[in-house]
């Protein structure tokens, strides 16, 4: 039969039913959410990098412990009921009713503590809590129990952290996978479903609401309360061009741009059909230039040091953002306006002078070998930094090879560890959440664990022996102290340099889309529903 007869067949059989009198209803329309992304999804495992999108994609499959409110505060999500006991030492942790993979089996505490400690083993913030962890036990199938050697202040705060390396639960199965290898399967117990399938790297990522997802009855706020899954179908897209994703909304081939361009706000803000609204309390991004600490001529602080003075923020600020609206500069290594931030250590790191920097890093014992640059070539922020950093690095005579590759594979190479010409690299480029960075102890990339630490493996005991204290600190008054003394360890090892800070908005078509979650950090689409 061909596709022409069997239509015919098919209307002819749908008259003869209503001539006979029953009503042939139309199938309810599947809901549709089209949302274009800053990054396309390569990584599907949230514990393996500090990738934005793999968090995106990892709180949309899975859920977490906690979650924290619009003012950072952590509330229990995953978790139903928990204890501490007087003295700080023992938390015990009940999982609420109604948690399933998406598969149908039960969510049980052997696929917590496997989670736990395979993200333990990755994240920085999750290393400094598990540092006084002496114990990780199940009671049974719904409850367990964590006891500390030291009343560790930010148990509930790490459990809840979002921005990189979100603490994510999987299945056991899943999380027993070595921390260094990634998990490839995407079976998770969140409002959401990804359609493997479906998948096409360098295009789109799809994923289907959860039916058997049961959310918690708490007012929503950010990644606490309420999370529903209230649009049937979503779709993730990979679109490189600025200007071709505007289009795309204006035009209605998308509901939800995540990442706008600043320059074209002012065009998105004057259709009646698109909303642009900021996306949190808290600096939305922060420009970092991450140094690779094992090899020449970086693996001394004097020549790490000497980056400092070819770091003009303005010129980044202006590059990627252009509106001072929308940017500040920011010179401590804690999110600027939040109230452990220090700039302490100001004139040296804001002292940009391209000559003084190669004369710095000769006296460290530079002579003018290759420099590896590892240069995005699609990401529509780092893409223009790294240009302005490599701009800077050859006018003060720095001997620089930019390596020019797409924004997945600098994700890939940036995690090996190989000498700069055998395939690793010396410096990259990237933007990291300021909400992940609200604290010395939560901030990821103030880790200098040695070969432990997070991408760069700083390496330097007394810092980390600071960030250690800073969690035990019992007043506010004590751990902005301790944040001080940390900023000015920091500026002398130079576990990253930051380029600045700015609010990144969002946009999204107001006639088609409702009930938009304002968060800081992770982009999410729960609770969106579709109009119509």
């Amino acid at each position: 039969m061909t596709r022409s007869s069997f239509k015919r067949v098919l209307l002819g059989g749908a008259s003869a039913l209503l001539l006979a009198g029953v009503a042939v209803l139309p199938a309810k329309a599947e809901s549709v959410l089209r949302a274009s992304m800053h990054a396309d999804v390569r990584t599907l495992d949230p514990h393996w990098t500090t990738q934005t999108i793999a968090g995106i994609h990892g709180m949309m499959v899975y859920d977490t412990l906690f979650g924290v409110d619009e003012d950072l505060v952590p509330h229990p999500q995953m978790v139903g009921d928990y204890k501490v006991s007087d003295d700080g030492l023992n938390y015990s942790f009940t999982l609420r009713d109604g948690l399933k993979w998406h598969d149908g089996s039960p969510v049980t505490t052997k696929d917590v503590l496997a989670s736990l400690k395979r993200w333990g083993g990755k994240d920085q913030a999750a290393r400094a809590m598990m540092s006084y962890v002496t114990a990780l036990e199940a009671v049974d199938d719904k409850t367990f129990t964590m006891t500390l050697s030291k009343p560790y202040g930010l148990v509930l705060d790490t459990l809840g952290k979002t921005g990189t390396m979100v603490p994510v639960i999987m299945r056991e199965q899943d999380a027993s996978t070595d921390g260094n290898t990634q998990v490839t399967e995407a079976i998770g117990s969140g409002p959401f479903m990804m359609l493997k399938d479906q998948w096409v790297p360098g295009s789109k990522t799809v994923y289907a609401k959860n039916p058997n997802y049961v959310p918690r009855t708490e007012k929503p706020s950010v990644f606490s309360g309420a999370k529903i899954p209230k649009v049937d179908r979503i779709e993730l897209l990979w679109i490189a061009d600025a200007q071709t994703k505007m289009q795309a909304l204006i035009a209605g081939e998308i509901d939800f741009l995540e990442q706008p361009s600043i320059d074209f706000l002012p065009i998105l803000e004057a259709d009646s059909n698109i909303k642009v609204i900021n996306t949190g309390a808290v600096d939305s991004h922060w420009g970092t230039i991450r140094i690779n600490h094992l090899h020449p001529p970086f693996d001394k602080a004097e020549a790490r040091q000497a980056m400092y003075h070819v770091v003009n923020q303005i010129d980044y600020l202006q590059t990627i953002v252009g509106n001072e609206r929308y940017y500040r500069e920011c010179y401590s290594f804690i999110t600027c306006g939040t109230p452990y931030s220090d700039e302490s250590g100001k004139e040296l790191i804001a002292d940009y002078n391209p000559k003084k920097a190669l004369e710095k890093l000769k006296a460290a014992g530079y002579n003018n070998e290759p420099i590896y640059v590892l240069a995005a070539t699609d990401h529509h922020t780092i893409t223009p930094a790294a240009q302005v950093l490599l701009t800077s690095m050859r006018e003060s005579g720095m001997n620089v090879n930019a390596v020019s590759i797409d924004w997945g594979s600098v994700v890939a190479r940036r995690t090996k560890r190989e000498k700069p010409e055998d395939g690793g690299w010396n410096i990259f480029v990237t933007t990291s959440s300021g909400v992940g960075s609200l604290n010395p102890a939560l901030n990821t990339w103030l880790g200098a664990g040695c070969d432990k630490a997070n991408i760069g493996w700083p390496c330097d005991e007394e810092l980390e022996r600071l960030r250690g204290e800073f969690a035990f600190a019992k007043t506010v008054e004590e751990r902005k102290a301790m944040a001080k003394k940390i900023q000015e360890r920091a500026t002398h090892v130079v576990p990253y340099i930051s380029f600045g800070q700015w609010t990144q908005p969002l946009a999204y078509r107001s006639d088609k889309i409702d009930g938009i979650v304002p968060v800081t950090g992770l982009t999410v689409f729960w609770n969106i529903e579709k109009k119509g």
